[in-house]
This record gives C-alpha cells, structure tokens and sequence, in this order.
C-alpha cells in the first residue's frame, strides 16, 4: 500500500558533483516543523497526527534516512522497501537526481563530525572547524524537504528526527523556514520507556538493529536534561520554538494539534481536525522513513496518557530520575500531584 498523497513527474540530470549531486533547482523556501526533544516522548505520535493535517507531509527521522533507508533499505511507513516506495524514488529524483548520487559516506563522516551534543555550543558560535560537514548535512536536508513537499504538494513537512544538534545546524541554512516544536515528557516516563525492549519491525532488513536502543534511568536522566535545556536554549537564538507538552498532547490532542498547526502557519478549516473522534484518532498510511514502531500504524488508533511507570519503575530508580531533573520537571510543571493537563 502506498499510501494518499499523489506523486510528481521524475527528473533526472546528469550535471552536478559526486559529493551532492546534480545542480538544484531552486524551490520556494520549505517550512519545516522539527520536532525536538529526547526519543520515547511522543514525537512519533504527534507527527503522525500532524501529517492528517491539509497541507503537511510527515518525513520520519530525517537524520537517519543516509543510512538506514539509503543502505539499509528499511521500509516506508507507507509498508514497501524505501527503494520500491514511489514517494521517495520521486523525491530523491528531484532532491539529487537518484538516490545514487548521494554520497553516504560523506554523510555519515559530516553527522560523526557535528551532530553530537558536545558540539551544540560550536555550532551555536558557527565555530569555522564545524562549518564544512553543518552545511553538508544542511544542504542535504534542505533538498529533502523541499523535494518532499513538492512531490507531495504540502506547504509544511514535518521532520521527527529530534537530536538538537540537527536543530542548530538547520537554523543556520537561509533556504529553510525552521520551526521548533519542542516535546516534553515527564523524565520518570521517559525513563521507564527507555528500559523495555522494543523490537524494530524494520529489524528483518540487511545491516539493522533488531531491537532499539536501551537507556539505564540514570544515562536517561542526563540526556533528558541535555536535550531538553539545548533545545529550550534555541529560542534565545531566535528561532521560533513552541513548547508541547506530551501529557497535554494525549490529553487535548484537537487544542494541542490546533496550536501547532497555527505555529507552522496553516490555515485549518472548520473540518481539518474531524479525525479526531474524542480520545481516537484515524490515521491513513505515512512515508516516513524512520521513528518507533508506531509509524506503520494506520485506521483508529485509540491515544491515551502512558504512565506505567508511576507503578513499572522502581521506587529507588523513579526517586532517582525525580532528584536527578528536579529543577527541569518543576520548570515544566511535571512536579507536585497529579493534575489534568492544561
């Protein structure tokens, strides 16, 4: 199945270098909603309910499309192996003229090089030693988005990839209007998630992981803080960055996706939000290339607050999650008794 969305016409050039391809037609300047913030908070969820919206394509976790689609071929969202998904052959015609003129290796040495937590301070200085592989990836993601959104006709394109770093190399390219949507989860859910065993569908396709990545409470807790105050720290710098709270998300998902939508610019009618039916959302087939295992979901899908680890996570392990964020839970009102989501 592949999905709603129509597809544009094929265009190949043979002009242009191995390193990025043929030479790029300009395109109107693509919006991107960037959805930050640690993993297991919920992104997957609210970019799936994003791409609902009139006028938006979800992409998935863009920052790992180099190798996991390119070499790996994991499958789309949409369910066919990203080298059969028309989507993306379209897209990769337009962005590089055929997937095969990009030159992974030189991703991957570029994302080695500047996406790391440790370098976000450089890359918000635009330390020179960085600048080389930050406009490579960002030239790279620019022609991404923008080929997605035209194959897809969507003024919006929604990029789940979270890693900051990825934030503070994009907000740098003239060519991308950035939008920040920072998730939060509470800390203690978050860690608790990153304890159980989750099995990678896409597990089965040549050179993947079967299984995703684990986190101890404690290394959860230090990149919970560190995502969460670099991706806080962006709105400083200028960059439109709005805050979403997961619990407020699963609670209210018609006021939550409402402000997003107005966030990224869109014009919603008085029918744009009718998938959602009370605490049920529909969703059709996506192509997004990488995320959690809900990116194949498609039909009713029931949304409700996750909070087995207020019983699942072990007392000591939960004080220690709680003493380790304290003043960041606090900050995003997660502290004190339980309260209904405002």
């Amino acid at each position: 199945m592949i999905g709603r969305l129509p597809f544009g016409p094929r265009k190949a050039s043979n002009e242009g270098s191995a390193l990025v391809g043929p030479l790029y037609a300009a395109q109107p300047m693509a919006r991107v909603v960037f959805l930050a913030g640690l993993g297991r908070s919920g992104t997957t969820l609210l970019e799936r309910a994003l791409a609902e919206l009139p006028g938006v394509e979800a992409l998935g976790e863009v920052n790992h499309l180099w190798q996991r689609s390119l070499v790996n071929d994991e499958p789309c969202g949409c369910g066919e192996a990203f080298s059969r998904c028309p989507y993306w052959q379209a897209v990769g015609d337009k962005a590089f003229g055929g997937w095969g003129s990009v030159d992974v290796a030189a991703v991957d040495q570029a994302q080695g090089r500047a996406m790391r937590l440790r370098q976000i301070v450089g890359l918000a200085r635009g330390e020179p030693t960085l600048a080389p592989a930050a406009a490579l990836i960002a030239d790279h993601h620019r022609r991404v988005y923008d080929a997605a959104g035209s194959v897809a006709g969507a003024s919006v394109v929604v990029d789940s990839s979270k890693h900051p770093a990825l934030a503070y190399v994009l907000r740098r390219e003239p060519g991308i209007d950035l939008r920040v949507v920072h998730v939060v989860r509470d800390s203690r859910g978050v860690a608790y998630s990153w304890t159980k065993e989750i099995e990678r569908p896409e597990g089965r396709s040549r050179g993947s992981e079967r299984f995703m990545t684990r986190y101890s409470p404690t290394a959860s807790a230090v990149l919970w803080l560190a995502h969460n105050s670099s991706t806080a720290m962006l709105r400083r710098l200028g960059t439109p960055v709005l805050l979403v709270r997961y619990e407020s998300f699963v609670r209210e998902p018609r006021r939550t996706l409402a402000a997003v939508a107005q966030f990224a610019g869109l014009e919603l009618d008085g029918t744009a939000l009718d998938f959602i039916e009370g605490n049920t959302i529909r969703l059709q087939p996506a192509h997004t290339v990488s995320g959690n295992p809900l990116r194949f979901a498609a039909g009713r899908l029931e949304i409700r607050p996750d909070e087995a680890w207020r019983t699942q996570l072990p007392r000591r392990e939960r004080l220690l999650v709680s003493a380790l964020t304290y003043p960041q839970l606090a900050h995003y009102r997660f502290t004190g008794r339980r309260r209904a989501a405002r």
